[in-house]
């Protein structure tokens, strides 16, 4: 069935330098032949691809802008169809009036994620590939980049079709014993497929346990910062951000919820969640905001305790009693902040409290942005973000992670059978089903349902 010819702006909104109008469909480039005129006259139709041509764009009789027009012949062009992608100076003016000469010759709007959709169903990469695109345009770090280019690179694709290939390969010889189940044949060697079960297995596991660490990387790591009321936290908050995010004053209770952002630092992604300062209070609003501050808390991987060196041992190992059961398994650091308010000595006493909590110490003065550089570097070593290699494989969608759980507790069930004697049919049944969610994420097999979900996350014009 031939493809609607679609076109949309692939520059982010707003005006700059220039613009991207992008089409795409068969006939696309006939109808850009409608709008443009070249210097000699000479129409697109027919030119070589992968050209740039200069000319004018009309709207309405009237000269709307000088553009250059980029030509691809199917099926070397990003969604495998014929496509046109114009260049203009970046007035939102202009931009507008270009998609409405062009709505006007025949051709409709996109929705959001369709040529990358459209490329999906050309053959132009798996599904898997399609969300990398996404995940490559809103990758914020060198890691996350780094690791969104391997996924489009087809890395993970292709250990997904090993897999899924090995597989299919056991399950046709135990549906052909099927077939011969009178003569009491055996096709399938029993120990080869339980050795390759087993292997399967476990780069599934790999592949799986890959998602905490993708999931940081993609989304960022997130640190927690808690303390007592008027202890520095929203002002640390404002100087790791770089902006003035929190409200910060003298008066205690001052953040009531909790405030949070992402900033990289040296190239990996932090989300820092300014907290509610922990205290008795009687103030039913104070109090919502201290439960999401526990609730943070207990989702965060690094939590940045502060503590206000001209406040009492007694108030900070107060506090203690309710944060401490909370951070088993966190990376803890301790800020001791204010430092320019008390003496060395006095700094040197209040660093040692709380001697049984593991811990990293830092002495700092937020207000006088000392020691930041050295908590910045303390928190990339604790974000523990590995090299990532070009051939390097990590799991970061969550859709991903969900079929590939799915397909490890299917591949469990066949070798449970396998070791117990159970019935070929039923051992069948469970390796199609772990070789349906790894063909799954691929896109091998795929429903209207999930691939709407997926693109309308897509920007219109990617």
């Amino acid at each position: 069935m031939k493809e609607e010819i679609i076109c949309a702006i692939s520059t982010p909104p707003g005006m700059g330098a220039i613009a991207v109008v992008r089409l795409s469909g068969e006939g696309c480039i006939a109808l850009t032949d409608k709008v443009f005129v070249s210097p000699s006259g000479k129409k697109l139709v027919g030119v070589p691809a992968n050209t740039v041509h200069f000319g004018r764009i009309l709207y309405q009789n009237e000269v709307l802008d000088e553009v250059l027009v980029t030509v691809f012949h199917a099926p070397h062009s990003f969604t495998g169809e014929e496509s046109v992608e114009i260049s203009c100076h970046g007035s939102v003016y202009i931009q507008q009036k270009i998609v409405e000469g062009l709505l006007a010759q025949g051709a409709r709007l996109a929705k959001a994620g369709e040529f990358t959709q459209r490329a999906f169903k050309n053959g132009k990469f798996d599904l898997s590939q399609a969300e990398a695109v996404a995940d490559l345009i809103a990758s914020s770090s060198r890691v996350s980049h780094r690791v969104a280019m391997n996924q489009m690179r087809g890395g993970f694709a292709g250990k997904l079709r090993e897999l899924r290939d090995a597989l299919l390969h056991f399950v046709s010889l135990i549906e052909l014993e099927l077939d011969f189940s009178e003569e009491d044949v055996e096709f399938a060697d029993r120990g080869k497929l339980r050795e390759l079960m087993t292997g399967i297995e476990e780069k599934i596991e790999v592949l799986a346990d890959s998602f905490q660490l993708g999931n940081a990387i993609k989304n960022g790591i997130l640190v927690a910062i808690i303390g007592e009321t008027n202890a520095g936290k929203s002002t640390l908050l404002n100087l790791l951000l770089n902006e003035e995010k929190a409200i910060v004053s003298d008066i205690h209770g001052t953040t009531r919820d909790v405030i949070e952002d992402l900033v990289n630092i040296h190239g990996v992604t932090f989300r820092f969640i300014d907290t509610a300062g922990i205290r008795e209070t009687t103030d039913t609003i104070e109090m919502l905001g201290i439960e999401r501050t526990y609730r943070k808390l207990d989702q965060a991987s690094i939590v940045l305790w502060m503590i206000d060196l001209t406040t009492p041992e007694e108030e900070v190992e107060s506090l203690a009693s309710s944060v401490i059961p909370r951070l088993e398994g966190k990376q803890v650091v301790l800020l001791f902040n204010k430092s320019d308010l008390v003496s060395k000595e006095v700094c040197m006493q209040k660093m040692s409290i709380l001697p049984d909590l593991p811990a990293h110490r830092l002495l700092i003065s937020a207000k006088q942005k000392e020691s930041i550089v050295d908590l910045q570097n303390l928190l990339t070593v604790l974000a523990h973000i590995p090299d990532i290699g070009e051939s390097d494989v990590i799991v970061t969608n969550l859709r991903h992670y969900e079929a590939l759980t799915k397909a490890l507790a299917a591949l469990r069930r066949a070798k449970a059978g396998l070791d117990e004697g159970v019935s070929n049919d039923f051992i069948s049944q469970d390796i199609r089903e772990c070789m349906f969610y790894l063909g799954e994420i691929t896109g091998q097999i795929s429903t209207d349902e999930i691939l709407g979900n997926i693109f309308s996350k897509f920007c219109i014009g990617k």
